[in-house]
């Protein structure tokens, strides 16, 4: 399959799974028009990239399916300046769909598998604002300072409060909260140094793993 073929591919994902279904910021559906999801995925699976669902990437894990991403992507609210963590690398995906609209991407991926294969894959797609970094997101997020945008890809038990102290005023966190069974998509936005919450919907994503993710 050449790169016209995947194109062509992509250019219908985003126009009847991403954008029909609401996705409306512009600077998004650019984003996931223009990063090659296939490179992100196992080869033997390919042919399922711009499917809408999640896949496997090993070690347990999954790239989430593209209209979450697309989801995710628009809460947060991404702007051309900001400076965004990401907590659960994975293959580097959503680091990419970020890294098309921010500054910077620091991603953190607990395995260490997985922190290779990202920065490998993020490479291979032209990518060079991103940062992966291998450690626990929970233990290794105060080291890095401030933040416009956080996001987790991975369900975390209960709501990382734990994270708070990273955003800066006016930040916006992503993230899915809940257990195993049952997951609600939620947003919080600093507004004078208090979190603001709000929720949309449920979701279903692997469990954070690391010390925060055994709560």
């Amino acid at each position: 399959m050449d790169e016209d073929y995947y194109r062509r591919l992509r250019m219908d994902m985003v126009d009847y799974q991403i954008r029909q279904r609401g996705v409306e910021d512009e600077n998004v559906l650019k984003a996931m028009e223009k990063v090659p999801r296939h490179i992100f995925i196992p080869e033997d699976l390919r042919r399922h990239a711009y499917s809408d669902q999640p896949l496997p990437i090993g070690y347990g894990q999954t790239i989430s399916q593209p209209y979450i991403v697309g989801v995710m992507t628009e809460l947060l609210e991404p702007c051309k300046s900001d400076r965004v963590l990401e907590l659960g690398a994975g293959s580097g995906y959503q680091s990419a769909v970020l890294a098309e609209i921010v500054h910077e991407v620091i991603s953190v991926e607990i395995i260490p598998e997985l922190a290779k294969a990202a920065t490998d894959n993020l490479r291979k797609a032209g990518i060079y604002n991103v940062k992966v970094i291998c450690a626990d997101g929970a233990e290794a997020a105060r080291e890095y300072g401030m933040f416009d945008c956080i996001v987790v890809t991975a369900a975390s038990p209960q709501m990382p409060d734990y994270l708070f102290v990273n955003l800066k005023e006016g930040g916006r966190m992503v993230v899915p909260v809940g257990d195993y069974y049952s997951q609600t998509l939620m947003k919080v936005r600093m507004i004078n140094g208090e979190p603001f919450i709000s929720s949309y919907g449920g979701v279903r994503f692997v469990p954070l793993t690391g010390k925060k993710g055994m709560l």
